[in-house]
C-alpha cells in the first residue's frame, strides 16, 4: 500500500506544470522569466543583447481569458518554459496600465497610451525585436514579428525558434516554417 501511495504522489507531482504563474497586484500573470525593468525599450534591448538573449514584449490585460490559457496551458510546458528562460528577455506591459514606457523613438507614454500608439488591440500580443533597432523607429516599426492572440504549444514553440533562428530574414515565411516543423 505504501508503494502505491508513493507512486500516486509521484504521478501527481510529475503531472503538475513546471511552474504556476502567480497573479500580480495588477491582475496580470507573473512568470519567473518576466523582467521587471524601467520599461525603456532601448535599455531593455541593450540588456537583452548583453545577456545574449532576444528581446520580446508581451502585452496582457486583467481578466484576459487568452492570457490565462497561455499561462496555464502553454507557457508551463517544460520545453517552452526552458526555451524562453534560456533565449528570451521578456518584458510585460499592461494594455490598460499607467506605468511609463519609453519607446525606441524616445517617446514616453503610459502603457495604455503606448499600446494605442502601436495600434495593438488584442491580448496577449507578443512583439519580438531584432538585436539592433534603427534610430527613430517605434517598437511597432522595429518588430520582426508581432503575434496577437493565444496559440497552442506547437505554434508557440515554433515561433520562439523561428525568431531565435532569424527566420524572418529568410525566404521561408513562418507559416511554411511551422508546417515543415510539424511534419517532421
Amino acid at each position: 500500500m505504501k508503494r502505491f501511495l508513493t507512486a500516486c504522489v509521484a504521478a501527481i507531482i510529475f503531472a503538475l506544470p513546471v511552474w504556476a504563474a502567480e497573479m500580480g497586484d495588477d491582475g496580470l500573470h507573473k512568470t519567473h522569466w518576466m523582467r521587471d525593468t524601467f520599461k525603456d525599450l532601448r535599455e531593455d534591448l541593450s540588456e537583452a543583447n548583453a545577456e545574449g538573449k532576444r528581446f520580446v514584449i508581451i502585452i496582457e490585460q486583467r481578466g484576459c481569458i487568452y492570457c490565462k490559457k497561455m499561462h496555464e496551458e502553454v507557457f508551463p510546458d517544460a520545453a517552452i518554459d526552458s526555451f524562453i528562460t534560456d533565449n528570451y528577455f521578456v518584458v510585460q506591459l499592461n494594455m490598460f496600465g499607467d506605468v511609463e514606457v519609453t519607446d525606441f523613438d524616445g517617446d514616453t507614454l503610459t502603457e495604455k497610451e503606448m499600446v494605442r500608439k502601436w495600434g495593438l488591440m488584442f491580448t496577449p500580443t507578443m512583439m519580438f525585436f531584432p538585436e539592433e533597432v534603427a534610430e527613430g523607429l517605434t517598437a511597432q516599426q522595429a518588430a520582426v514579428s508581432v503575434v496577437p492572440g493565444a496559440f497552442g504549444k506547437g505554434t508557440t514553440l515554433a515561433m520562439l525558434h523561428w525568431v531565435k533562428e532569424k527566420g524572418y530574414d529568410s525566404d521561408e515565411p513562418f507559416q511554411k516554417y511551422l508546417q515543415r516543423r510539424l511534419s517532421q
